[in-house]
């Protein structure tokens, strides 16, 4: 029977306990498994390569993703350069041009290692990204929304460019989680994800998951995760499956916030642009209505003052904590041009356009009209609100869980 993706969230690992009927699953925090006798083994030996608590956790987003199976990983960085080693030696990886800073740096870091060859591309641009893939590509990887801009890009359209260029196509879903996009529907090969985000959604730990979409790959994936030791803890799989059985009531929250927040944003004399794929007017707008059940819970925005007043604006904040990561329960705020995206150059962040004014809110679960006063009151200072400003408001869909 197929449920929603609420229901599989919250049954996950539910009732599966055969010894003593616990309805919550235990940790298995055991390093090791004893073998039956000489020479037969149990279905577990040594838990770097497989544990029971993670392979619930995994089996979990495998099927919330749609994917055939899944790899759970320290971080979502470890989930990411596993994934890399799909790719042999001296083959081509496609990334975002606006790519997560940390991604820049992996990929770099083994290109000038001479271990891959790396190209970046604006995925909108599909001509662009025709004529790469028509040059040899053995893997693309697409951020959608991006991070910080929230640039949506169509996964349908760029799946089927990879498929006729036979290019692994892998889409980081961080941003969204599976509650809202699924992107092994629209024609992925790989799905991945920062388990720290959304899918734990307490921001208490770290972990990251790879997606396959067909068994081979998962199996493929297993054997480099066991081989390269990147696979994730027990207990940090035990927190992130407690964590994902609230993920349908906790979006739900986000983004109701999220809408109210964007709405006081678009009407405060201190930001200059709003960056949100709910709003009408963004280059991605339609492509999100498509793909996504929900605009995500992350807002960017830019505003007018200087260096000086952006930093009394972010130290009279109280409800949002600066701080990197996101999709916690708790607010917070980041500057990326400092912070997620420093270890871009200054020319990479430029052609990204990432600016120095550039803001980016994880808008959490507390009550929406307090986070918009603490907001308001801190781009009071950067420019006082002189007169009333007409409400725009921004659309938001239902998400189906």
């Amino acid at each position: 029977m197929t449920y929603h993706s609420q229901t599989t969230s919250v049954r996950a690992g539910i009732n599966h306990d055969t010894q003593f009927g616990a309805v919550t699953p235990p940790v298995h925090l055991s390093s090791n498994f004893s073998f039956a006798g000489l020479g037969v083994s149990r279905q577990y030996d040594y838990t770097r390569t497989g544990n029971p608590t993670r392979d619930l956790l995994a089996d979990a987003l495998a099927e919330l993703e749609g994917g055939a199976g899944a790899v759970v990983t320290s971080s979502g960085m470890s989930a990411l350069t596993l994934l890399t080693f799909l790719v042999k030696q001296g083959q081509r990886i496609i990334a975002p041009h606006d790519c997560y800073g940390g991604t820049f740096r992996l990929l770099n870091a083994l290109k000038t290692q001479g271990k891959i060859d790396v190209s970046y591309v604006d995925y909108s641009d599909l001509h662009q990204l025709s004529f790469l893939l028509s040059h040899g590509v053995a893997l693309a990887i697409v951020e959608t929304p991006s991070n910080p801009l929230l640039r949506v890009v169509d996964i349908q359209a760029i799946a089927q460019l990879c498929r006729h260029n036979r290019t692994l196509l892998a889409v980081d879903n961080t941003f969204l989680s599976p509650a809202i996009q699924n992107p092994i529907k629209w024609g992925a090969d790989f799905v991945i994800h920062s388990t720290t985000k959304y899918i734990n959604g307490h921001s208490d730990v770290v972990g990251g998951a790879v997606i396959a979409k067909t068994k081979e790959h998962a199996e493929e994936l297993a054997w480099w995760a066991n081989c390269l030791g990147l696979t994730g803890s027990p207990f940090d799989s035990f927190l992130t499956l407690r964590g994902l059985r609230t993920l349908g009531p906790r979006i739900k929250v986000h983004l109701t916030n999220t809408d109210r927040i964007v709405k006081a944003l678009q009407n405060h004399p201190a930001v200059k642009k709003v960056f949100y794929p709910g709003l009408p007017n963004h280059p991605g707008h339609e492509f999100a209505r498509k793909q996504q059940q929900g605009f995500g819970a992350i807002v960017s925005f830019e505003t007018t003052s200087d260096s000086h007043k952006l930093n009394e604006f972010f130290s009279s904040l109280k409800l949002f904590t600066l701080a990197e990561s996101l999709g916690g329960v708790e607010s917070l705020i980041a500057h990326p041009a400092t912070m997620t995206h420093a270890s871009m150059t200054a020319e990479a962040r430029q052609l990204a356009g990432i600016s120095e004014g550039l803001i980016r809110l994880s808008i959490g679960v507390e009550d929406a009209e307090d986070l918009v006063q603490d907001l308001e009151q801190g781009l009071d200072k950067i420019y006082p609100k002189s007169r009333i400003y007409p409400q725009i408001h921004s659309s938001i869909l239902t998400i189906d869980l």
